[in-house]
């Protein structure tokens, strides 16, 4: 058992750490630059109070991520609590104050008491690699979500028509915006004009959206005010959604070749469901290293696919989905568990059974995703690939 308990209140520029000892007592509290010659003086200074210290922080990666890296190098037993635990907690603690100090003395303390914290790992080269690359993925999406949103905005308030009819999701509506904006602009160019415009430019089916446009701009033959530096603002808008679809396709195979070369992309992709993307997913938030979670229903409970129950007096079975869980998980098993209905009859027909005990369409893909999670577990455990015809000890997904 530890002798003493190092907390650290991570921040930007500085961290805050306090040692306490086995009563609770503070031993050391000091202010350090998050700079790795005063975080190594830290540890030193730290390591001659006692060597068998127990280390935690509140924040696991980011501006965590170089004092992580030198405990972990220097063979330090870590563990994280998270920060909205850390809040909890000080309600129990005196004063109603919060400052960096109070704060680490309960991130401290609670390492001290509490058995149940995560223990952090170093992790492989390659799950740190399809950490960042999906990170950097999920950013360029949210970029993209809200340069479409603000496109679909600007068009409506000049030509609502054409805003109607086209998805912005596709390639081809993007181009024509990029080109043509307002209904006068579309009248003067005329159907067989365009439709060549936009299959020199590669559009699909560029006939049928040239049609489609011309018969939007034949509805409207008012021009609303602000319509020509509007118009300027949504082929702007138009072409850096384009150049975000671009780079998304660039970060897609990056991600694609690392999954592929990590030793369990053949057992993960082997799931129905599981493709590159949400391999690369599970992997960027688990490592594949399935003993960190102890047992499926810890690894289930995480991503967010097993209710928790929330009993009072005489109120039982009270089951609902938990507030915490890691929702890049819960995407992986979700959207898997959709896919997979498409494609693989076994989860379909669990699906379906499920339906026709009464579950709602949501409850019925969550149960499918909560067994996925459990076929998964058994898979890497074994170290085999998901067979639609099981081996002797089945692994099936209804």
């Amino acid at each position: 058992m530890a002798q003493i308990w190092a907390g650290t209140d991570i921040g930007k520029t500085h961290h805050h750490c306090v040692v306490l000892n086995t009563e609770g007592a503070r031993l050391l509290s000091r202010r350090v630059l998050n700079d790795e010659p005063e975080l190594l003086a830290l540890l030193s200074d730290v390591l001659a109070l006692d060597e068998d210290v127990v280390w935690a922080v509140d924040v696991a990666d980011g501006m965590a991520a170089l004092w992580i890296s030198v405990l972990l190098n220097h063979g330090q037993h870590l563990v994280y609590i998270p920060g909205l635990a850390v809040n909890r907690a000080s309600a129990g603690y005196r004063g109603t104050g919060k400052t960096d100090a109070k704060d680490v003395t309960v991130i401290a303390d609670q390492a001290r008491m509490r058995r149940d914290l995560t223990v952090l790992r170093p992790d492989d080269e390659h799950a740190i690699e399809l950490r960042v690359l999906t990170n950097r993925r999920s950013d360029l999406n949210a970029d993209r979500t809200s340069r479409i949103n603000r496109l679909r905005g600007q068009l409506t308030g000049i030509f609502p028509a054409l805003e109607r009819i086209l998805d912005l999701g596709n390639a081809g509506p993007l181009i024509l915006l990029s080109g043509y904006q307002t209904p006068a602009a579309l009248r003067r160019t005329g159907g067989k004009r365009l439709a060549t415009w936009l299959r020199n430019r590669k559009v699909r089916t560029p006939e049928a959206l040239a049609e489609a446009a011309l018969e939007a701009a034949e509805r409207q033959h008012t021009a609303v005010p602000r319509e020509k530096i509007t118009a300027q603002v949504i082929q702007t808008l138009a072409k850096e959604v384009m150049s975000l679809n671009e780079q998304i396709a660039e970060i897609d195979k990056l991600i694609a070749a690392r999954f592929r070369a990590h030793e369990l992309a053949e057992v993960i992709s082997s799931v129905p469901g599981i493709g590159p993307l949400l391999g690369a997913e599970f992997l960027a938030a688990t490592a594949g290293d399935m003993s960190r979670y102890g047992t499926a229903d810890r690894l289930a409970s995480l991503a967010g696919v097993a209710p928790v129950p929330r009993d009072s007096g005489n109120i039982n079975g009270n089951l609902h989905r938990p507030r915490r869980y890691h929702r890049g998980l819960q995407r992986v098993f979700y959207t898997s568990a959709l896919i997979s209905i498409r494609t693989c009859d076994a989860s379909r027909r669990f699906y379906e059974r499920k339906r026709a005990e009464g579950k709602r369409h949501t409850q019925a893909v969550l149960a499918l995703a909560r067994r996925r999670v459990n076929v998964l577990w058994a898979l890497i455990r074994d170290g085999r690939t998901f067979e639609i015809t099981a081996p002797p000890s089945p692994v099936a997904l209804g």
